[in-house]
């Protein structure tokens, strides 16, 4: 048929060349992505450690160090407090995102790029000096003290009372700005003509959310929902710098239980294998999401 063009068949020498030029994306790939999760694979069965005789002498120990784990009642506490912690930040982070997402909708660039700026700024803020700066926040002569002072209320011991909604409020701030970016381009995405024909039937702002919106973007808020979970379980130095994971096991979550093993007592093994298990949860989170987004 006239118009239609055979399929273009790339020879052989095209392919090889495409391979080679692929080998260095593929090596460095596999040198720094691959290659250490092999790595902390095999340590996790091992007696590594950094400082006495297991540092001298790496002996594989099977899965001693998974069952010393599992007998570990701080393993529990971290995982509880880790999921205590990924939940209330996806939450206050989901909400706020798409609110502020959904308040810039419409406006003006200059008002939009100046909100988004001043957002952005947590965002790339490094985690340590996001951390320094809600510590002064929340400290006993911080910030927040000194307005309940003004206002002649009593102040409160934020990092010592209520360690855990302390770390949660620092990192929704550090972090909405990347789901304030990614429902704005997902409500910029919405058709508008179906927006004006559901008002015109007598929708309201609300029934427009709920039947319009939402399904329109249930795509984008199922990845950002499993990004922001990704990125939140590996959130350390931001807790650590904060409350150490204290006060007792109040704030210890799973990367900072890992630390401590690893390179406060020392006990490498021991660290990898508690970083398995945060790799499993991680791994278990996403399956869930795609199954429940069918993608």
């Amino acid at each position: 048929m006239r118009g239609v063009s055979a399929p273009v068949k790339r020879a052989p020498a095209v392919k090889a060349r495409e391979s080679v030029l692929l080998f260095p994306a593929v090596a460095m790939l596999a040198g720094f992505f691959v290659l250490p999760i092999l790595l902390t694979v095999y340590y996790s069965f091992t007696n590594l450690a950094l400082t006495g005789e297991n540092a001298k002498n790496l002996q594989y120990v099977g899965i001693q160090n998974y069952t010393e784990l599992l007998e570990d009642p701080s393993l529990y506490i971290s995982i509880f407090n880790t999921i205590i912690f990924l939940i209330g930040s996806l939450v206050g982070q989901q909400i706020l995102g798409f609110v502020l997402a959904a308040f810039m909708k419409n406006k003006n660039k200059t008002f939009r790029r100046f909100v988004g700026s001043c957002i952005l700024a947590g965002w790339v803020m490094p985690e340590i000096v996001a951390a320094l700066c809600f510590s002064a926040f929340f400290g006993d002569s911080g910030t927040i003290n000194i307005i309940l002072k003004f206002l002649h209320l009593k102040t409160v011991e934020w990092l010592y009372q209520f360690p855990m909604l302390t770390v949660i409020l620092a990192n929704i701030w550090h972090g909405t700005a990347f789901s304030m970016m990614n429902f704005q381009s997902a409500l910029d995405s919405v058709p508008g003509e179906i927006v004006d024909a559901a008002k015109v039937d007598g929708a309201g702002r609300l029934q427009n959310l709920i039947w319009i919106v939402l399904p329109s973007i249930k795509n984008n808020i199922a990845t950002n929902t499993l990004l922001n979970t990704l990125s939140t379980l590996g959130v350390f130095g931001l807790v650590y710098t904060m409350t150490g994971g204290g006060p007792g096991t109040k704030t210890l979550t799973l990367p900072v239980f890992m630390y401590k093993e690893a390179f406060v007592s020392y006990q490498l093994g021991y660290g990898t294998a508690i970083s398995m298990i945060l790799l499993v949860i991680g791994i278990l989170f996403s399956v869930i999401y795609i199954r429940l987004t069918g993608e």
